[in-house]
């Protein structure tokens, strides 16, 4: 009488055990993942904004737009001594 008690105890526990480690269905790995990539892109997408923020106002960014700014002007000052007269 004690043996199938604990056969039946034995196999109550392998189901219990069993059914805590299941795994992940498909919609859950889908959404895990897509959570991951939003995660990813996120971060990668503020990296990317500091850099560019961190470029634009870079002393080289700084002093190249001054000088096509000048260049500019000097286009336009002969433009009107040329075609002024």
């Amino acid at each position: 009488m004690k043996l199938p008690i604990a056969i039946a105890v034995l196999m109550l526990v392998l189901v219990a055990n069993t059914e805590a480690e299941e795994e992940p269905t498909l919609e859950e790995r889908f959404t895990s993942f897509g959570n991951q990539m939003k995660e990813i892109t996120g971060d990668l997408a503020t990296k990317t904004k500091d850099a560019f923020e961190k470029f634009h106002q870079s002393e080289f960014a700084t002093k190249t737009r001054d000088w096509f700014t000048e260049q500019i002007e000097k286009v336009k000052q002969k433009m009107e001594e040329t075609f002024s007269k």
